[in-house]
């Protein structure tokens, strides 16, 4: 008892709950904004360009995002996935998959320095601003 009134924690406990408001959650679009920017990044590709990972990041207003865009690759169908390729050209699949983006890229026109693509003449230039969404 506490001055003179039965204490049930239960209750009381019920009672600092149904006080507490619940933390405001952060909107849930800024990621699926950011994964939107991203697949429009890679659409906007034109046949015979290229661009890196870290590059669609930027480009789609999430500097340092690299590793999601190659998560948005592989997780998105219907993407040219060939037309992006690692840092310096460098084409960073294993196996028949770098076999198959070579092949892919070579039939579309993109020219080669050794196993790199040459970006000096097919690395596509993102606008300096973000691609709006629509």
């Amino acid at each position: 008892m506490v001055n003179g009134k039965p204490m049930n924690r239960k209750k009381t406990l019920a009672a600092k709950l149904s006080e507490t408001k619940p933390a405001p959650r952060k909107p849930a679009l800024k990621k699926e904004d950011k994964r939107t920017s991203i697949l429009r990044c890679i659409r906007a590709l034109p046949p015979g360009t290229v661009s890196t990972y870290g590059a669609i990041a930027k480009a789609a207003g999430w500097p340092g995002g690299a590793r999601q865009v190659v998560r948005i690759l592989h997780q998105a169908e219907g993407l040219s996935w060939h037309r992006v390729v690692g840092a310096g050209g460098a084409i960073k699949l294993r196996g028949e998959n770098a076999a198959e983006q070579t092949f892919r890229l070579r039939l579309e026109g993109v020219t080669f320095r050794g196993a790199r693509v040459d970006m000096k003449r097919h690395e596509h230039h993102f606008p300096g601003r973000r691609i709006a969404l629509r």
